[in-house]
């Protein structure tokens, strides 16, 4: 099979003939239909997010399966399926507490002993990237990173249900409970942003108000429930919003991962109201808050990883909302390109060209 491996750090991947392991106890082998694009990817390319090359990124999948190992009794070939970084082992304190998202053994990868899902043709092991590398032809998972969806879900759109879209929408849904009528900021109306502001509209938001530095995506984010838009490379935003708010939002979601939207997040924020960090910021780095601010004005921050997903209940929910016309997808996608046309898309996503793109495979 073909896959597009990530031999260095800030080096274009390189396509490559690959082979896959056959699957074992409580795996099953996909053939990969489509794979979103995702920023983390790109963080990992970059060094931001540290994960040692050779690897095959991707984690945004959406396949059929081809088999099954021993044991499986949750997918037959022919479903169609959604992967999921969130993997989960059912036992541990989160997983019985009702948070599999945080479980500790989700990247654990295949047991001691067990050879390599990824190997090259020469005999290289390929390290997977979350149990998933789904820039590649087929696809070698644990059982407990998939979810079964429906026959009719188109697989292009279905694929961005596996990360971005669950970690935007959930964010809104799941990790806070926003009323109706708040106010919520989006800062960074990219495929995660657009989600969490589509999240908002959801639930019944007041003021939605979407914050970005690309005028382009600002029809995108209206469509999607925007109330108000605020280009950030023309005017302050937190003053910007402040004004449009009346002394700052309910909830504002950071959905870029950056030190200066970090601040100006919890600065738009109101008396009483949340920050919810959604962007990931470089593991390097570290944002300077004055915890004045937030005992005076009693703000709360808090964390979303991954939308606080269950995800074996939330995608198919997010699956019918997106059929029943809730949950806007297609236009969320910039383009759909090749495997052989990974590099020239991370270009486009670096330079803020692209809301989400996706590779279609044969």
């Amino acid at each position: 099979m073909q896959a597009a491996v990530m031999r260095a750090n800030n080096a274009p991947l390189e396509i490559e003939e690959l082979e896959i392991d056959d699957p074992g106890p409580g795996e099953v082998l996909l053939k990969t239909a489509a794979s979103g694009i995702c920023h983390s990817d790109l963080s990992v390319i970059e060094g931001g997010l540290p994960f040692p090359p050779p690897t095959v990124l991707g984690h945004e999948p959406a396949g059929v399966v081809e088999a099954v190992g021993e044991g499986v009794i949750d997918f037959v070939p022919g479903d169609h399926v959604i992967g999921c970084l969130s993997s989960w082992c059912g036992v541990c304190k989160f997983c019985t507490g009702g948070r599999p998202y945080l479980c500790l053994t989700q990247f654990m990868g295949r047991p001691e002993g067990m050879g390599p899902r990824l190997r090259t043709t020469s005999g290289e092991p390929i390290p997977q990237f979350g149990n998933l590398s789904s820039f590649a032809e087929m696809m070698l998972c644990p059982e407990r990173s998939l979810v079964k969806i429906r026959s009719d879900m188109p697989l292009d759109r279905a694929c961005l249900i596996g990360c971005g879209v669950t970690t935007g929408l959930g964010a809104a849904l799941n990790t806070v409970s926003i009323p109706a009528g708040a106010s919520v900021v989006i800062i960074g109306c990219g495929g995660v942003g657009l989600a969490a502001l589509q999240g908002a509209r959801i639930v019944g938001a007041g003021q939605l108000i979407a914050v970005d530095t690309q005028k382009w995506k600002f029809n995108l984010a209206e469509k999607m429930g925007a109330t108000h838009c605020v280009n950030a490379s023309e005017v302050d935003p937190v003053a910007a919003v402040q004004e449009i708010t009346g002394g700052g939002a309910d909830f504002v979601f950071e959905c870029i991962g950056l030190v200066p939207t970090v601040q100006q997040a919890v600065a738009m924020t109101g008396r009483g109201g949340t920050t919810v960090l959604v962007g990931v910021v470089p593991m390097s780095e570290t944002v300077p808050i004055s915890a004045s601010d937030l005992t005076l004005q009693e703000k709360t921050i808090t964390g979303s990883y991954m939308g606080s997903n269950r995800f074996r209940f939330d995608m198919p929910k997010y699956i019918e909302f997106y059929l029943d016309g809730r949950l806007h997808l297609d236009e969320m996608i910039s383009s759909r390109v090749k495997l052989s046309e990974v590099n020239d898309a991370f270009d486009r996503m670096r330079k803020g060209e692209a809301a989400r793109q996706v590779i279609v495979f044969e």
